[in-house]
């Protein structure tokens, strides 16, 4: 142990850290490695949804529009005449 100094304690207790972590990682040779399982990131679970929300929406407004032009479509052709809602006999 060095004694030099107010920084005698640091440098011990960073011995012993060391040594504790040596001993450790001599030991944990044999162990397999896991993923850690973190809990939800909030930020991430937001962005997300916001994500699925406007690709769902604008899947829901495409379809929207399409049935929209549709009766349009079906509307004009029967104002023109072309055709008739009229079953023919």
């Amino acid at each position: 142990m060095s004694n030099n100094g107010r920084y005698w304690l640091i440098s011990d207790t960073c011995r012993r850290v060391y040594k504790l972590l040596r001993k450790k990682s001599k030991m944990a040779g044999h162990r397999v490695a896991h993923a850690t399982l973190k809990g939800p990131s909030v930020v991430k679970e937001i962005l997300i949804g916001i994500t699925l929300g406007l690709a769902a929406g604008s899947l829901w407004k495409m379809h929207h529009w399409n049935e929209q032009r549709r009766v349009r479509t079906f509307y004009d052709l029967l104002e023109k005449g072309e055709i008739s809602v009229v079953a023919e006999e």
